[in-house]
Formats: structure tokens, sequence, C-alpha cells
């Protein structure tokens, strides 16, 4: 019978969702119990878990950056039409700058919403707020009174 080779652990993982110890024992020429053997000595298991989560965390962390680096090229892009649209501003009268006046304000709405504010304000006073419940919660139907 063929002999287990040190490097089994490696075919073992590179099955991936196939992996057994059976294909391996398979490829090696073995017997399953070599592999079972040899697996329980080695810790494959945890072995395995360990590599998938180092591997996972690598993957989030490639993903975190890209998204980094694509909110950096974005508030980057939004500060040049910002810059533009100033600039424009400052040249022309206002009547005719009513195409840097809207560039500066959809500029402005992206940068914040990049920034994960919300674009536009919409603030509503408490006595605003109030006054509406009342009217429509707290008025007393005429057919109440009778």
């Amino acid at each position: 019978m063929t002999k287990l080779p040190a490097d089994a652990f490696e075919l073992y993982f590179s099955l991936g969702p196939e992996r057994s110890h059976r294909a391996v024992a398979e490829h090696f020429g073995v017997s399953k119990r070599t592999v079972t053997k040899r697996a329980t000595k080695e810790n494959w298991r945890e072995r395995l878990e360990r590599l998938e989560a180092e591997a996972r965390d690598r993957a989030e962390q490639k993903v975190l950056e890209s998204m980094e680096q694509m909110t950096d090229r974005h508030l980057k892009a939004v500060k040049i039409v910002q810059g533009k649209s100033l600039e424009t501003l400052r040249t022309m009268s206002l009547t005719s700058a009513m195409d840097a006046i809207r560039a500066l304000d959809l500029a402005i709405k992206q940068e914040r919403t990049i920034r994960g504010e919300p674009s536009e304000r919409r603030a509503v006073s408490v006595e605003e707020t109030i006054k509406r419940e009342m009217r429509e919660w707290l008025c007393v139907d005429a057919d109440d009174d009778a």
C-alpha cells in the first residue's frame, strides 16, 4: 500500500466543497482509514476552519478597501464639481449662472449622500407637529357634544 505524503492536507484543502477523506484516499491510493488517522493527528478540521476564516477576513478587508477607494474617488469628483461651480459663479452674473448653481446643488447633495447624511434637511418644529396632531386627533366632533 502507498504511504500518504506529507502534503495530503494541501490536496484536502484544495478540493473545496468536494473535499472528503475518501477523495484524498482515492487520489493517493490509500485507505480512508489512513487519511482519517492523519487528519486527526494533524488537526485537519481546525486547520481548515482557521484557513477559511483567514480567507474570509482577507476578502472582507478587500471589500472594505474597495469601498473606501470608491468613496474617496466620488468625494474627489464632487469636490471638483463644487470647485468648478463656485469658480463659474464668481465669473458670471447671477442670472446666467443657473447651470453652475444646479451643479453646485447636485454636488452638495451627492457629498452629503456619500458621507451618509441626508441630502435635504426637513426640519419640523415641535410646535407645528403638536398643532397638526391636535387638529387630527383631539378635535371634538359636533355629534359627540349632543
